[in-house]
């Protein structure tokens, strides 16, 4: 369907053929009327007809083109909306018209699509956070507390065993340790207990030290002090850097990062291989959707830091 509608002229063009097929035919029949004998017509008396036709299509096509250009800018900005980066809006001067109202009626169609678009992402990451936090409490109060008997139990036996098989089960201890660290740390991530019981500014702190902990990370928490966010915000400018701070552990390759927040934004910089402006994947849309929840901006730019700026402009 789009090679043929590619082949049919622009609705400008349209109208101003029309137009200028019209003019031209008044043009004419006036002149026939007023010279009925053309032989008498002189050159010069011909060449300033020619002109002011010419003259007259030149002002239809101006005139024309103000009348569309609403019709282009709709057509750019129809084109360049994008659902996970909301806020651009159609304006038109010149008063009251049908462009104006035009405008005003996809303005009134982006928000509604827009609050729409809001309430359905709060909906589905509501139910991803809830279901986040049930398989949480599961893994702390039902898997967690197992491990921790299988730990306690093999250290009752390796008090009991034989010397030559009491190296087996102190390894098998060590290993269920290790095991009921990793649940306990998959918890966490399921459900940041700080960002519940310490606030935002604490949450990200410790949210940095657990990263250099376990990815060898060099992370830098900045926090304005006062800051004051409800807890929808708060959840996101947390998922926010928790997804960043991912993405440079497992893909960027970097060896430092920088967590900063405002009352404006957040940003996280990093030295690492990344760089703004690449294909996006889960991740970065997952952020996205976010940020739309709560009307803030995501931007991915260049760091100073030589890797990947990401901005969390808020509102």
């Amino acid at each position: 369907m789009t090679p043929r509608r590619a082949l049919r002229p622009a609705l400008f063009w349209r109208v101003a053929i029309g137009n200028a097929a019209v003019l031209a035919a008044a043009c004419i029949i006036t002149a026939l009327i007023f010279s009925p004998r053309v032989s008498n017509v002189a050159v010069r008396e011909l060449a300033i007809f020619a002109g002011g036709l010419l003259l007259m299509l030149a002002l239809n096509l101006l005139l024309l083109r103000r009348a569309f250009a609403p019709l282009r800018q709709l057509t750019a900005l129809a084109r360049r909306i994008d659902p996970l980066s909301p806020g651009p809006r159609l304006r038109v001067g010149g008063g009251a018209s049908e462009a104006a109202e035009l405008a005003d009626a996809f303005n009134e169609m982006l928000d509604r699509l827009e609050a729409e678009r809001r309430d359905s992402v709060g909906r589905a990451l509501a139910a991803q956070e809830g279901e986040r936090l049930r398989v949480a409490q599961e893994l702390h109060d039902g898997v967690g507390q197992t491990l921790t008997g299988v730990v306690l139990q093999l250290g009752r036996a390796a008090r009991h065993v034989p010397a030559d098989a009491r190296d087996g089960v102190l390894e098998a201890q060590e290993t269920a340790r290790e095991s009921l660290e990793e649940v306990r740390r998959i918890a966490r991530r399921l459900r940041p207990e700080a960002l519940d019981d310490l606030g935002l500014a604490s949450a990200l702190r410790v949210l940095g030290e657990r990263f250099a902990e376990q990815s060898g990370l060099v992370v830098d928490v900045h926090v304005q002090p006062g800051l004051e966010f409800d807890e929808q915000a708060e959840l996101v400018i947390y998922r926010v850097a928790q997804e960043a701070l991912t993405n440079v552990a497992r893909h960027a390759g970097g060896a430092r990062a920088q967590v900063r927040l405002a009352r404006r934004a957040l940003e996280i910089d990093d030295d690492g291989g990344g760089r703004g402006g690449g294909e996006e994947g889960g991740g970065i849309r997952g952020m996205r959707e976010r940020a739309v929840l709560i009307g803030a901006t995501l931007r991915l730019d260049q760091s100073p830091l030589g890797g990947t700026r990401v901005t969390l402009e808020l509102p």
